[in-house]
């Protein structure tokens, strides 16, 4: 078919004069179609005229597709059944041309920022070989709309802790802020509403403010809006997670520190500069940062066990043993986990990043071996008091020391408490006569100190047949 510009220079050469013979020579096409074209007199390439098999089908295939929910393949069997005859590609390709179950395209947008204006926030799953293991990992990353300069960090999870902790890095990362951060609706900055109705939760709010600008959300299903970081992601997967394995988290996130560094001094086609050069420009329009930043840390309250560790996220952590049983506050940062006791820092702590059940014990805290060790000092206070309670029986208790096993402390306090709940004569009595057979049982001692004291202390009288019976109070 001769396309426009053909027809146009046919009918301005027989404006001018010239026959159909010299107008085919000069354009190098047939006389027939210069006739046509002269025969039409316009301009315009006029709508080819053409039977669609698909047409005189319309109503039934509107019925169709909508009956069979949209699955072009039973509208296709349902038609044939019927008796049409008309091939499955026809089918499609009249769908197509007539917009059913195709709906028309819409001219992408594009989105100008200024120096300085927005920077936009998100994370996303990507699989890394992580200590020889294969892992999936939450990819966080942030990227200034107009200089596109990127930092990506990579965690376990992503919860508002890590969120605060990767912001904060970003932010020093850019040595500055923009007033705006887009996100998308997620519940990690959202408490409730979405797009512009969107309300941050209150901590978000808190940690924004104190840095220097605020939260947005961009509409649901408009993923065009946040293009700027959502773009990166497939570099990210393709570029830096590709083909690289990493021994440890800290190992990870230095690399991806480094990777940042070299993506923003790459010189860029599209941008046609870098993007540190680009920055360069979007520097001084930045929100400077406080002078103090203070780390992020996430409070827990746990009470020490009897092993003398607190639990945090499946793995221990060990405090000082003189505080079992007691209260205290955890403070878990990115690196460290602070354990505190009122007002005093009584530990500090790696922090372990996996929750794998480890134990983090520093010796300080386990009470020291040897003659010194202070379960020894409190044993023999111990036995300082029941001798002075019964000085009688410290040969008995020298030689029951020497005949239990282990430190002693159930037995000393067990002698204690018959010291305690029995009277002095016969408990030395029965002492004295168990030492001389060799008896330190002390369940046997308490039976030999009730036959001693039976006859003295628990006699009942006994009531004649002819007393009265005593009067019922109940």
């Amino acid at each position: 078919m001769i396309d426009q510009t053909t027809r146009t220079a046919i009918l301005r050469l027989r404006e001018q004069g010239h026959g159909m013979r010299s107008i085919a020579r000069a354009l190098g096409i047939a006389r027939g179609t210069v006739r046509t074209v002269l025969a039409d007199g316009r301009q315009e390439v006029p709508p080819a005229q053409r039977h669609e098999q698909g047409t005189e089908y319309r109503d039934d295939i509107l019925a169709l597709y909508s009956s069979c929910k949209g699955n072009l393949v039973r509208v296709h069997e349902e038609l044939c059944a019927s008796g049409a005859a008309m091939s499955y590609q026809a089918l499609t390709a009249f769908c197509r041309r007539h917009g059913i179950g195709h709906p028309a395209r819409e001219p992408a947008g594009e989105y100008h920022f200024e120096p300085g204006q927005e920077m936009q926030h998100d994370t996303s799953p990507h699989d890394v070989k992580l200590g020889g293991v294969l892992r999936r990992v939450q990819t966080a990353s942030v990227v200034l709309c107009y200089s596109r300069m990127i930092f990506i960090q990579a965690y376990p999870r992503f919860t508002r802790f890590e969120c605060k902790i990767f912001l904060s890095k970003a932010l020093r990362y850019f040595d500055g802020t923009c007033p705006v951060c887009m996100v998308d609706n997620t519940h990690v900055v959202a408490a409730s509403g979405t797009g512009a109705n969107m309300i941050p939760a209150p901590e978000m709010v808190a940690y924004s403010r104190r840095l220097g600008f605020h939260f947005a959300a961009h509409e649901v299903g408009d993923a065009n809006r946040s293009a700027r970081v959502e773009l990166g992601f497939d570099y990210v997967e393709n570029n830096f997670h590709a083909g690289r394995e990493f021994d440890s988290w800290e190992h990870l996130n230095r690399e991806a520190v480094l990777w940042c560094d070299k993506v923003n001094a790459k010189y860029s086609d599209k941008l046609k500069a870098s993007r540190r050069e680009l920055f360069a420009v979007e520097k001084p329009r930045l929100v400077a940062l406080p002078i103090w930043i203070p780390d992020v840390y996430e409070l827990h309250h746990r009470i020490v066990d009897v092993y003398g560790f607190v639990n945090l996220h499946l793995n221990r952590y060990s405090v000082p043993y003189t505080l079992i049983g007691r209260p205290v506050e955890v403070r878990e940062t990115e690196e460290q986990v602070l354990i505190f006791e009122g007002p005093r820092q009584v530990a500090v702590h790696a922090r372990l990043v996996d929750a794998s059940g480890t134990r983090s014990v520093h010796p300080e805290h386990r009470p020291r071996r040897g003659l010194d060790r202070p379960m020894h000092a409190v044993l023999d206070e111990e036995e300082k008091a029941l001798l002075a309670a019964a000085p009688e029986l410290a040969g008995y208790i020298g030689e029951l020391k020497k005949r239990i096993q282990g430190r002693g402390t159930l037995a000393l306090r067990r002698l204690q408490r018959l010291v305690d709940d029995y009277p002095r004569e016969p408990l030395v009595e029965a002492a004295h006569a168990a030492a001389q057979y060799g008896l330190y049982d002390l369940e046997r001692l308490e039976r030999m100190v009730l036959r001693h004291i039976a006859k003295d202390y628990f006699l009942v009288p006994r009531r004649r047949r002819d007393d009265p019976e005593e009067p019922d109070d109940g």
